[in-house]
């Protein structure tokens, strides 16, 4: 039996969080969130002027008092997020210690598992490897085919990380909060971002590495091979090539957040060697991802 993704003594923490939006959405069904649209909440947003055919239970009887003229009174209706969860499964996911994918399921099972115990509708995406998605799942007792589907994930071949954006903003149903959790190994990278945001989603990009790819604890001469088919590469790590290395890998993932940023979306560094409890509660936290 495979190893659960996240401990039950995890979850209980979990089911105290909720997502942190920066504006309404509205959805379908009724549930936990601040909707643009008027509803019958308890959570008072403006009047109106009566007209005929209204309900006058909704009348504001003390504004009559004073204005001599009917209001009615409008409330906040409370509806469902639609949540979307795309993980990445290329070969290059597949890579590290901890593994990269295995990291990115636990991150999906964990802003998943906080959607539905909200109330809130998930659909999750693999991409890279073989296609699978699971759509539409709603409310806690939904949590165990959300952790199954993301068990099953294996990482595949190579992802053209722009063709699935373009795919999955033409035909996703509903924008919401959308979660990206990939390495970012495609050279497309900006056109992917950049087409998500043709869609009002709002973004959260989890930028995925594991410590070997940070700090890689190699030396001398050296063959590097590409995951997903690149050529090969000679190096000799000296002390200089290393520095340079991380010096480049920081530039990038600068370039990535300036990027995201420059576009309204969260950018959220992942390193694998740091537990998933303390990413959750710290980074996702700081970056206003839950509250």
């Amino acid at each position: 039996m495979a190893e659960p993704l996240l401990t039950a003594a995890f979850l209980r923490k979990l089911d105290r969080l909720a997502l942190q939006t920066r504006r309404a959405m509205a959805g379908d069904l009724q549930g936990e969130r601040r909707s643009p649209k008027r509803g019958s909440s308890v959570e008072f947003a403006d009047f109106r002027p009566y007209t005929s055919g209204d309900d006058i239970r909704q009348i504001d009887w003390n504004l009559y008092a004073r204005a001599e003229r009917f209001y009615l009174k409008l409330f906040v209706a409370e509806e469902e997020l639609n949540v979307h969860l795309l993980v990445d499964t290329s070969r290059s996911m597949a890579w590290g210690e901890p593994e990269k994918l295995h990291y990115a399921r636990q991150i999906a099972a964990a802003f998943g598992y906080i959607a539905l115990t909200n109330l809130d509708r998930v659909t999750v995406t693999a991409f890279g490897g073989r296609p699978a998605a699971i759509s539409g799942i709603r409310g806690k007792r939904s949590a165990v085919t959300l952790f199954d589907f993301l068990q099953r994930l294996t990482a595949g071949s190579s992802a053209n990380l722009t063709q699935f954006c373009r795919h999955y903003v033409q035909t996703a149903r509903s924008a919401g909060p959308l979660l990206l959790c990939s390495d970012l190994f495609d050279p497309g990278w900006r056109d992917a971002l950049r087409t998500l945001t043709s869609r009002p989603f709002e973004i959260t990009v989890m930028h995925i590495l594991a410590p070997q790819e940070i700090d890689p604890p190699i030396e001398g001469d050296i063959r590097l091979l590409d995951s997903e088919g690149g050529p090969a590469v000679e190096i000799s790590a000296d002390l200089d090539i290393l520095e340079r290395y991380r010096e480049s890998l920081r530039a990038w993932q600068r370039e990535i957040e300036a990027f995201c940023n420059g576009r309204g979306m969260h950018y959220v560094p992942v390193n694998t060697a740091e537990p998933i409890e303390d990413f959750v509660f710290g980074q996702l936290r700081r970056a206003g991802v839950i509250r």
